[in-house]
């Protein structure tokens, strides 16, 4: 059947099971916008700055590990979009991104906002393409589906014309198909990975959040638990390992490889999961591991393994089938003296762990610890509290396969939008999304959204009056540099002016308070768990006088 372009692509998307468009409109994308008011199966969901959109987007692909839709503005909004797009790519969201363009028939006149948008979406994106032929425009979309959901996933960018979707489409709409790659290596490479995994006396697991894109978090727990291996997590923004298991060491953390390289250089056997080695900013140049070190690394991503150190062995291998036929050829491989000493580790580790939350009684503890006590146990979390994510661990933390996840890939804002995708996800759980003071200004408008679309998802900002992870991390430069401490740089103070979260929340009709002192704990919570409403606490970390504190190091 003949019809236009602009018709046939929201007839595939709703083929394909998307329900929701997360956008900013524009005028190169007015005629699909035009003829989405035809379609109820595709909810248009409308964001005032693109960055919103693709932090929902982000959300909502995560919660559901699906894909979802993102429409922005031609080069202007795809500008606006890079750095969360960025952030989308490195945590391996399947996110469909498409953006308008004025038309092929202009393509020489380089007239207002005429820009090379696939060069543009390249470097952010996992496949870039541009439609060119209206008989192609249903194909060249399903192509970028499938890219978006095979493992391993990431965002992809299609370009689209208006003079191209103007044009009549016959082109048959057909559901997008992707590749299953749960694949497991021949039986004599799992005979190989467990001997290699055999005799430790200080084995080290690193795992990533490909162990949770495959749903291998039991898997994982197993083959630990056998080893009797400490296991940490690197580039880890989901449940990949609940994080009371005494095995779990914590986060290696995403800026200096110092702390990796402490973590592994005594390892004489290293099994990394679903994750590269090593993604901080300020990585370790040189070789973190012994040079004796066997090191098995399990991964859907080739590009990955041995990226940046070489590995024994290295298996292009789905986390969750392949973890399971190492624990049955460990079972045969593994030694009496091997289970037993794995044994003694693990329960060393489960005498050593600490039973409490090392709670100081501070006003973020005590919100926390109220917080916990009246939340359901199936609360979910986007956690973007940065320098108090250790707290709010403590008291909240990921034991959940889906119900937890943390920002990744460096872009600020990501908190406040990923709760409400989320919460479009699951809009039958308590979504509760945490942020700081200032990542939460790079997307605060998205409460704009979160009214007019009655998205019912909670909100905390962690109000410290600045940049405090900039503090934390200069403190890091002085020592490794021998520069005495002094005040912090005045660009990391944000305390001048005061920012009235709660005042700028019920502007934009989110019901909002200021929590800063101990008695308004209880009422604070009760207000914001009394409905299905989107509500904001700002929540002030810090008393009078501690900006510019600067730790004796």
């Amino acid at each position: 059947m003949a019809r236009q372009g602009n018709a046939a692509i929201i007839e595939q998307f709703i083929a394909d099971g998307i329900p929701f468009m997360f956008g900013n409109p524009g005028t190169v994308e007015q005629g699909f916008l035009d003829a989405l008011e035809d379609y109820d199966d595709l909810r248009y969901i409308l964001t005032l700055q693109e960055t919103v959109a693709v932090g929902i987007a982000d959300g909502y692909a995560r919660a559901t590990g699906r894909p979802a839709l993102l429409q922005l503005h031609s080069g202007v909004g795809l500008g606006n979009a890079i750095g969360m797009l960025y952030q989308a790519k490195r945590g391996h969201s399947p996110i469909l991104t498409i953006a308008g363009e004025a038309g092929i028939r202009y393509e020489s006149m380089d007239a207002q906002m005429a820009a090379d948008l696939v060069a543009m979406a390249k470097p952010v994106t996992k496949y870039a393409t541009r439609v060119t032929d209206p008989r192609s425009v249903l194909r060249v979309l399903r192509r970028a589906m499938k890219t978006a959901m095979t493992p391993p996933m990431g965002p992809v960018f299609v370009a689209l014309p208006l003079d191209v979707l103007d044009a009549l489409n016959t082109e048959q709409v057909l559901p997008t198909s992707a590749p299953s790659t749960r694949g497991v290596p021949a039986g004599a490479l799992m005979e190989q990975a467990a001997w290699l995994l055999t005799g430790a006396d200080r084995p080290v697991v690193l795992v990533g959040d490909g162990v949770a894109a495959s749903g291998a978090q039991r898997e994982l727990v197993r083959v630990a638990e056998q080893l009797g291996a400490d296991v940490y997590g690197v580039n880890y923004s989901e449940v990949n390992l609940d994080v009371t298991h005494p095995l779990y060491r914590g986060d290696l953390g995403h800026m200096f490889g110092a702390v990796s390289s402490a973590a592994v250089r005594d390892a004489d056997v290293v099994l990394i999961v679903g994750t590269y080695a090593f993604p901080e900013v300020f990585p370790d140049t040189g070789t973190p591991f012994r040079a004796d070190a066997r090191i098995v690394h399990i991964d859907l991503d080739d590009y990955e393994i041995a990226k940046n150190h070489p590995v024994t062995l290295g298996l292009v291998a789905d986390p969750k089938e392949t973890l399971a036929a190492l624990s049955a050829q460990l079972v045969r491989t593994l030694s009496r003296p091997d289970q037993e000493a794995a044994a003694e580790r693990l329960e060393a580790r489960r005498r050593a762990r600490s039973a409490t939350a090392g709670d100081d009684g501070s006003l973020l503890n005590v919100f926390l610890r109220e917080l916990a006590a009246q939340v359901p146990d199936d609360v979910m979390i986007f956690d973007e509290a940065l320098t108090a994510s250790g707290v709010l661990g403590a008291h909240l933390p990921g034991r959940r396969p889906g119900h937890w996840f943390s920002t990744r890939g460096g872009s600020l804002g990501v908190g406040i939008p990923g709760a409400m995708g989320i919460k479009l996800a699951h809009p039958d759980k308590t979504v509760i999304g945490f942020t700081g003071d200032g990542a939460s200004m790079y997307t605060f408008q998205a409460l704009y959204t979160a009214v007019r679309h009655s998205i019912g998802a909670k909100f905390v900002v962690c109000n410290n009056r600045g940049y405090k992870l900039l503090d934390d991390n200069i403190e890091h430069y002085w020592r490794e540099r021998e520069i005495a401490p002094h005040a912090y740089p005045s660009p990391f103070d944000l305390s001048r002016p005061d920012l009235g979260f709660a005042q700028i929340a019920e502007g934009f009709g989110v019901d909002a308070l200021r929590l800063e002192d101990h008695e308004q704990v209880g009422h604070a919570v009760k207000r914001m768990l009394a409905d299905d409403k989107p509500f904001l606490i700002d929540l002030r970390t810090t008393e009078g006088g501690d900006r510019g504190r600067v730790t004796d190091p």
